[in-house]
């Protein structure tokens, strides 16, 4: 049983709850047990759809599980749909878009549903300070961005848990009866003092891995963009998956995006170097401003000698999100290396692209609002929130 990576002596922890460190994402595949996306199936995708994301090109989605036999099935005319999901603990974040725009991408190509966990549920359970209408208020919220990147509101179903759990219970509980909880514990760090909500909440997270498949009356296997923080949860899913009936998750995990002060992945609780979808343009521009960079201590220094583009957050933001053209980010690179760009000009090209996204993607978030009845899913009202 692969655990989550924990070891303090290596400098990184990664667990569905806690990022820190300098990620060695080689060291994870080896830790949970994935495989790497090689070039054999990125031109398999490619031969497919016609096409390619930069995301794959660039390595962003690095490993994977089963993607194989989803190509092999989708070859043969046999349906899948995507899964995915966010934690709603506040705003939405511009690393969090990572895997929704690749989803975006997918659904188009492979002309597949999507389905999108909210799960209000797990932010209360894991968070001791959280009250359930807030991250109910925040799963609303963060709807309202996954609306605005475009999809397809025929194939796209939004769900909050609080929202849909009459449809996900009977399914979390055929998957909680074969979760032993030593298999969890040793998975997810638990100890005595976890509270039991937060015990059983994989199970929950497990559901919808087979709710095509109870919708659809058919055999509908899922594949999961996520983090591969994430992947943890699914372990255990696809561990018990056939004993109850269903066909196994298969992921595609990416890596996850960097902050803005260099030191690790782009975070919420440190809203000081993470970019949200809200943010104003001065907001951005103050926060690029004090992003960490490779540039040298002097212009005259840069110029001379050049920047290091590699530990670069401006440059990572660059390559992770902001411009998908190879060429582009290839050149500023470059420039930087031979010290034909200084920071200033490199982070004012930044502030345009990214004031330039937010812009658009702020009015679509707004229209956004008055479409919520079209993505969104539900079952039940609760009384917390009439």
């Amino acid at each position: 049983m692969q655990k989550n990576h924990r070891p303090e002596e290596e400098g990184f922890t990664v667990t569905p709850w806690e990022v820190e460190g300098d990620i060695d994402y080689e060291k994870l595949i080896e830790d949970f047990g994935t495989e790497d996306l090689n070039q054999d199936l990125l031109d398999r995708i490619e031969k497919m759809v016609g096409d390619t994301h930069f995301m794959l090109r660039r390595g962003i989605f690095y490993s994977h599980r089963d993607l194989d036999r989803i190509l092999d099935d989708h070859e043969e005319g046999k349906k899948f749909a995507l899964y995915t999901g966010r934690g709603p603990s506040g705003h939405t974040h511009v690393g969090h878009l990572m895997p929704w725009i690749f989803a975006k991408w997918m659904q188009d190509k492979f002309d597949v549903d999507l389905y999108f966990q909210l799960t209000d549920d797990e932010k209360f359970l894991f968070n001791f300070d959280s009250e359930l209408e807030d991250t109910y208020s925040y799963a609303i919220e963060n709807a309202k961005d996954i609306i605005a990147l475009g999809f397809d509101p025929d194939k796209t179903h939004i769900f909050i848990d609080t929202d849909f759990i009459h449809q996900l219970y009977p399914l979390a509980l055929k998957v909680g009866k074969r979760l032993n909880f030593s298999n969890v514990k040793a998975v997810f760090g638990f100890d005595n003092s976890t509270n039991v909500g937060s015990i059983f909440y994989t199970a929950i997270q497990s559901a919808p891995c087979f709710l095509p498949t109870e919708l659809e009356g058919e055999e509908v296997p899922v594949l999961i963009p996520c983090g591969i923080d994430q992947d943890p949860h699914f372990r255990l899913t696809r561990d018990i998956a056939e004993t109850i009936g269903y066909t196994k998750p298969a992921l595609l995990h990416n890596k996850l995006a960097p902050s803005l002060d260099g030191t690790g992945k782009m975070s919420a609780s440190q809203p000081k170097t993470t970019i949200f979808t809200t943010d104003k343009p001065e907001d951005v521009d103050e926060k690029i401003n004090e992003a960490f960079t490779g540039g040298r201590i002097s212009a005259a220094e840069q110029r001379e000698k050049g920047g290091d583009p590699s530990i670069c957050a401006i440059q990572n933001y660059r390559y992770y999100i902001f411009e998908s053209d190879d060429e582009k980010v290839d050149s500023i690179a470059e420039r930087c290396r031979k010290g034909d760009i200084l920071c200033g000009e490199c982070k004012q090209l930044l502030k345009e692209n990214i004031n330039r996204f937010l812009s658009e993607h702020q009015e679509r978030r707004e229209k956004a609002e008055k479409m919520l009845d079209d993505f969104l899913v539900k079952d039940c009202e609760q009384e917390f929130r009439s």
